[in-house]
């Protein structure tokens, strides 16, 4: 009997993929490690980006044209009397007033008003017995029916040209009739509402009211706030508005007038500790909140514990910007944040020492500002320095992080290209070797049959 001839066998589609993957594998494994570099590196930029933006807010708000770290309050008597507030330059100390009146909007309302055929003219709206606007009542009738009712004239009121929202018109229906209600937007004596229908032509009912004094009735009289310094008897002091500055760096808003005999109502002005803490913690926060994004971007890893090392270990540029903020907190001469109890941790974040902070602050109140400075406007101190420093990062024009994501996508882009000539590369090799094997299959599956026929012809038949 003659012996069968054998051969391997081979699937040339999963031969062919085989050999094509280890044909592309080296240069496979490049690309994929640079895809993944510039994919880290593009969320490493968002995320920096993100956290530097957030700080710059956070330091404009904190450290604005008129914000200060230091606070001061000013805490009335009597809340119900009025409320005040502090600026961080205003003299500590006592004070006292009596409010003898509030200052008020003149209010006035004209009654027995109808709809009126053929009116025309011009109505005068004076305030302080001056004339505050005109309206023109020609063309109030804006449904052109020859008739100007009561709510096409407080329409032409409150649209007239040079009434700025110096006075509002209601119309209150009382029956038969309207009513019409004047209202100034302002306080003060000044605001006193009259009419002047002089100019008005045709039958009015609103000049027949004006003429009657029992039709026009005052809802709120006109009056300037009026307070006296330290007591009922003291030293008036007369306004249009019931908001008086006449403190310096002290705004005081009163309420209510208090009765005659009544004591006069105290203000305290001075240092507000838990708002200078609250003040000082929050740019410490919004510091804090970089530095950690940077310190985790910037991290060198640990290979004994496997622990992968951030998007910019190895970037010289990101870890300058770490180290450089550590520098801008350490001005060269003045103050030092350690004087105010702001202190370096191991890891370059900040912590606060309150009891350090307010003690400072007693002894030196503007100190804390002056070092800190301002973001907003002409930069001072750190905080000026800090934002100008952080700019050359942020700014969407020119700045580091653009310029590097610009970098970064053009490494994408060509990333793309490479993968694309390797997949073309790879498929002519599978092809290749896919033709091949497919041959060899065939080759193959000829000899073994051609070995069959053999071993036929050759078999001892028993």
């Amino acid at each position: 009997m003659a012996s069968a001839i054998t051969a391997p066998t081979y699937d040339p589609i999963t031969t062919a993929q085989s050999l094509a993957d280890k044909y592309v594998m080296a240069r496979q494994q490049i690309l994929d490690t640079q895809n993944r570099q510039a994919t880290a590196t593009e969320k490493g930029l968002n995320e920096l980006s993100s956290a530097m933006l957030a700080f710059q807010t956070s330091l404009s708000s904190l450290t604005g044209l008129s914000k200060t770290m230091f606070s001061q309050a000013a805490t009335f008597s009597d809340t119900s009397v009025g409320s005040a507030t502090a600026s961080s330059t205003a003299a500590a100390g006592s004070y006292s007033f009596f409010v003898k009146q509030l200052a008020t909007a003149s209010q006035v309302s004209y009654s027995g008003l109808t709809d009126n055929a053929g009116v025309a003219g011009t109505l005068n709206i004076n305030m302080g017995g001056s004339l505050a606007f005109a309206v023109n009542l020609g063309a109030a009738d804006t449904d052109a029916n020859g008739t100007l009712s009561t709510r096409e004239l407080a329409a032409a009121i409150n649209g007239a040209t040079g009434n700025t929202s110096m006075v509002t018109a209601s119309i209150v229906t009382t029956g038969a009739t309207s009513e019409l209600v004047l209202t100034a937007k302002s306080t003060g004596a000044a605001t006193a509402i009259t009419i002047d229908t002089s100019g008005v032509t045709g039958t009015s009912s609103l000049a027949q009211a004006n003429a009657d004094p029992l039709r026009v009735r005052t809802l709120v009289a006109a009056q300037d706030a009026e307070i006296r310094v330290g007591s009922e008897n003291g030293t008036p002091i007369v306004q249009a508005t019931n908001t008086f500055t006449n403190i310096d760096g002290v705004s005081m808003t009163f309420t209510k007038a208090q009765a005659p005999g009544a004591a006069p109502v105290g203000i305290t002005v001075g240092a507000d500790n838990s708002a200078t803490t609250a003040n000082v913690q929050a740019f410490i926060d919004a510091y804090n909140k970089l530095k950690t994004t940077l310190n985790k971007l910037t991290n060198a890893g640990d290979p004994e514990t496997g622990s992968a090392g951030g998007a910019f270990a190895h970037d010289g540029g990101i870890r300058s910007l770490n180290e450089r903020l550590n520098n801008l907190l350490r001005p060269a001469s003045g103050d030092s944040l350690a004087a105010y109890g702001i202190i370096a941790t191991k890891e370059g974040t900040l912590e606060l020492r309150s009891d350090r902070l307010l003690r400072q602050l007693a002894a030196n109140p503007t100190g804390l500002d002056t070092l800190i400075g301002k973001a907003s406007g002409t930069p001072t101190g750190i905080a000026g320095a800090l934002d100008s420093y952080l700019k050359t990062w942020s700014n969407s024009v020119d700045g580091q992080i653009k310029l590097r994501k610009e970098a970064t996508d053009t490494q994408q882009m060509a990333l793309v290209d490479r993968q694309a000539t390797l997949d073309k590369q790879y498929d002519s090799a599978y092809q290749r070797y896919l033709r091949q094997f497919t041959q060899l299959q065939a080759m193959q599956g000829a000899m073994t049959h051609n070995a069959s026929l053999f071993d036929a012809l050759f078999s001892n038949d028993d």
